[in-house]
């Protein structure tokens, strides 16, 4: 630019009305992402009878989805920083749109989980692009965090409304009207995403990184396969990936994970954190769903009111600890939600909840109080003393740690499921379902300690300084990088 040419003047904020309706765009969005996946959850009964599916095809049902968005959640950020992100939002609502319809006419189990596929490729261009839209649109910064606030509750409205709109949808129409819901709710997102969202994108966006994203997919899909096939094969091609990622990813300047993060006591104690609590949600849920149908002999519609304690109550206490978080951190939060988690799975695993209805309620409302109180501090954790120009990048990490931890919960759970179900003698009766069962709701529970072990851990003094001191240590190692190189005088 010319010495002559004068500055070009920045953008002048958008005004409140059209923020908020950006807003409403991208809760949208997360919504038919969220709710797409829970309603699913209840389905899988009328599903299995429908397309003659075994328990591993049900857990690839769920897992191709959260298989695909977990390996491309970050890819999707990076390339919408570069590209623009509006662009990269209107085209995975189309993608997502068009995956979901697939789904409704898959003549097969192999074609549905192929077309679960396509829509998880539209479904990771949208939650993580549409936190940068929001990030962008709202600028100040109490503003922003009560936006962030009405995203995250979000998550709890498709989590109480999933098993129910489920339920009814299964009833009425058939499992396949799961996936038609979509359609108007994305293709309306897309018309007012075109006429109000203005493009943006970042002011330095990161270098792709094909080389970490085929680790990534690699390690995320033969550790997934390894464990619900139980193929020793698999599981060594994912020790390699994840080999292959510790040995490329230190060594690339700009890596599609950065390992420094790791240095950091809360961002390591967050993607546990993340990873364990989810992977107790997908297993939860997974159980649960195929318990009350297939076991207690209750339609979809009864089923996704069974259920309706435990999504009630992270409805309720999400935006609680919301506040919590905001007024007393995130150690509380966490306490409480690992207790609470260990202590609903504990039900089922040591008291057999399934056999008295007010112990199974009571086991839904615990958990999903616990459930409830996790997703908050997860974020603020995750970007705890980062630099603020990690921060995005630090939040997709734990992102995508949620999906994985999905993908495990639903694999390990399925897996130790069917093993016990095929010893069993009546594999639906009560007793053959508890017994198959109970040796997973023991390691739900486990997954609920390790909440509550690396909550306390990681979010106490000790643990700040270290999130300070790799701060400090990134920013002085990304400047060294970036400083010009000197060139001495003639």
């Amino acid at each position: 630019m010319s010495e002559l040419t004068p500055p070009r003047p920045a953008a002048a904020p958008l005004p409140r009305r059209r923020r908020l309706l950006i807003l409403g765009i991208c809760c949208m969005s997360l919504l038919i992402v969220s709710l797409d996946n829970t309603a699913l959850n209840v389905a899988l009964p009328s599903l299995q009878r429908d397309l003659g599916a075994s328990v591993s095809g049900l857990q690839w049902t769920i897992d191709a989805y959260t298989l695909v968005l977990a390996s491309l959640l970050m890819l999707a950020g990076s390339t919408a920083d570069r590209i623009g992100r509006r662009r990269v939002f209107t085209t995975g609502l189309v993608i997502f749109v068009l995956g979901s319809l697939l789904c409704s006419l898959a003549p097969s189990l192999e074609t549905l989980v192929v077309f679960r596929m396509v829509q998880a490729v539209g479904g990771s261009m949208l939650n993580p692009v549409a936190m940068s839209i929001i990030t962008n649109t709202f600028t100040d910064p109490a503003e922003r965090a009560r936006a962030i606030g009405v995203w995250g509750g979000v998550v709890g409205v498709s989590m109480a409304a999933g098993p129910l709109v489920g339920g009814l949808l299964v009833e009425s129409v058939g499992w396949r009207a799961i996936f038609w819901v979509n359609l108007p709710i994305g293709l309306t997102a897309l018309l007012l995403t075109l006429r109000y969202v203005p493009e943006s994108r970042a002011p330095r966006p990161r270098r792709p990184d094909p080389v970490g994203q085929v680790l990534v997919t690699l390690l995320l899909a033969s550790l997934t396969y390894a464990i619900i096939e139980t193929s020793p094969v698999f599981a060594g091609v994912a020790a390699g990936a994840l080999a292959g990622i510790l040995f490329y990813e230190p060594r690339r300047h700009e890596p599609l994970i950065d390992l420094r993060f790791f240095r950091s006591a809360p961002f390591s104690g967050a993607t546990v954190i993340a990873v364990c609590a989810f992977a107790a949600l997908g297993g939860f849920l997974f159980l649960n769903t195929l318990y009350l149908q297939n076991v207690r002999g209750l339609s979809a519609l009864h089923a996704g009111l069974y259920m309706l304690p435990m999504a009630a109550m992270t409805f309720v206490f999400a935006p609680l600890s919301g506040r919590l978080v905001g007024s007393r951190g995130p150690r509380p939060s966490l306490l409480v939600s690992g207790t609470a988690m260990a202590a609903g799975a504990l039900l089922f695993a040591a008291f057999d909840a399934e056999r008295s209805t007010p112990l199974l309620f009571t086991g839904y409302v615990v958990f999903g109080i616990g459930f409830g109180m996790v997703n908050a501090p997860i974020t603020d954790t995750a970007v705890s003393g980062m630099p603020r120009a990690q921060a995005g990048v630090a939040a997709a990490v734990a992102s995508t740690s949620r999906q994985i931890g999905q993908t495990l919960g639903v694999a390990v759970a399925g897996a130790v499921l069917s093993a016990g179900l095929a010893s069993a003698a009546h594999a639906t009766s009560l007793d053959g379902f508890a017994a198959a069962s109970g040796p997973a709701y023991w390691i739900i529970t486990g997954c609920g300690l390790c909440v509550l072990a690396a909550g306390a851990l990681t979010s106490g003094a000790w643990a700040r300084g270290t999130a300070e001191r790799a701060a400090r240590r990134m920013a002085e190692e990304d400047a060294a990088r970036q400083a010009p190189a000197r060139t001495p005088s003639p």
